[in-house]
């Protein structure tokens, strides 16, 4: 069914009827908050907190023709989206607009949420922040000096139409026995599951060592040592530096060596519970996405951001049925493990110090 409208004998525009039964109901102040919860993977209060951010930047003005989409709806499109990874047919059928208005709607919020929202809520903590965050690290692993824990994941991809072999993902594909394609993501973690800094979108045939190489935080903060006496924490597929802390990768470790590692292991795992969080909030990123490859990094930067806000907004992940993920991505090992004979002399003075006096001294 179609409604014309115009004035007078001016030119009529037919725009279909569309039911929005769904999202009237779920908008409305009556529904409830755990069902909202489910459905959006936040809360009603953080969800009015996103709207707010994007205001300025994604509402429209009513024209002759029609009335826009309110913010809210816009909003609610996409983060539905996101959290479900629903189709954009089923998308438009459930909040009543067009295939082509939804996947629109998707891409302008994802778009204003990374440019508008992400220098606000992905920040490297300031002096105050890291001294907390280095606390926090210190009482679940005896080292000191722990600003970050970094972690990188895959997320899966169609093979693209260009620079295929890029994208190839050996390690996934020898796993699944399936040929696999992705794109990566690296993010620092604070002591609370929050990103402090991420690199989205180098093609997923790169090791973690060389995503580290060609991100900011290796080229501004880490090579030009603006980390100053303080380490961030990483797996064995990270290189040991100066301001790198990674566990002992090689075969007949000490008892101290040991103790490093299970230590190091413990503030890596605040970095892949956070991804699994993210994984598990933001379905898109559990399949392979319809999203073009040009538009992706700008959805993954999206999903990060709405991370952070829902971990400070203190919105657990929801128990739905759909939200179920266990997270794997392939330990690897460095090809040049040890940059640094100055980390190396302080890796084993650390490991020392934890096995025989239970401490953590940064050692620098």
């Amino acid at each position: 069914m179609a409604a014309a409208v115009g004035r007078g004998g001016g030119r009529r525009l037919w725009v279909k009827e569309r039911d929005s039964e769904w999202w009237d109901m779920v908008s409305s102040p009556d529904y409830p908050d755990s069902e909202f919860r489910k459905a959006f993977r936040m809360s009603k209060a953080t969800f009015e907190v996103v709207c707010d951010e994007l205001a300025a930047a994604v509402a429209k003005e009513d024209t002759m023709l029609r009335a826009a989409i309110p913010v809210r709806k816009r909003v609610a499109v996409c983060v539905w989206r996101l959290a479900t990874g629903e189709p954009l047919r089923l998308v438009s059928k459930r909040f009543g607009l067009g295939i082509s208005t939804c996947h629109k709607l998707v891409l302008e919020v994802c778009a204003a949420l990374k440019a508008m929202v992400m220098p606000k809520v992905v920040r490297w903590p300031e002096a105050g922040d890291a001294a907390a965050i280095a606390a926090h690290f210190e009482a679940i692993s005896g080292i000191s000096g722990v600003v970050g824990a970094i972690y990188t994941t895959h997320i899966p991809i169609i093979a693209p139409k260009s620079n295929v072999a890029s994208y190839y993902n050996r390690r996934h594909t020898e796993r699944n026995q399936k040929t696999s394609y992705s794109m990566t993501v690296q993010c620092v973690v604070d002591s609370t599951g929050a990103f402090t800094d991420v690199c989205i979108g180098w093609p997923g045939s790169n090791s973690d060592e060389e995503v580290l190489e060609k991100s900011a935080l290796y080229l501004h903060r880490g090579v030009p040592g603006l980390i100053q006496g303080q380490w961030v924490v990483g797996g064995g597929s990270f290189p040991l530096m100066d301001w790198m802390l990674v566990p002992y990768t090689h075969q007949n470790l000490t008892w101290a060596q040991h103790m490093l590692n299970e230590k190091v292991a413990a503030v890596r795992g605040v970095a892949r519970d956070a991804f699994e969080r993210l994984k598990r909030r933001w379905g898109c990123l559990q399949k392979r996405t319809e999203v073009k490859l040009l538009d992706l990094p700008t959805v993954l930067g999206a999903c990060c951001v709405l991370h952070n806000i829902c971990e400070r907004s203190g919105d657990a992940v929801v128990d739905a049925d759909d939200c179920a993920f266990d997270l794997f991505d392939d330990d690897m090992v460095a090809e040049n493990a040890v940059r640094s004979t100055a980390a190396a002399q302080a890796r084993d003075a650390i490991a020392h110090n934890l096995l025989h006096s239970g401490g953590g001294a940064s050692f620098f």
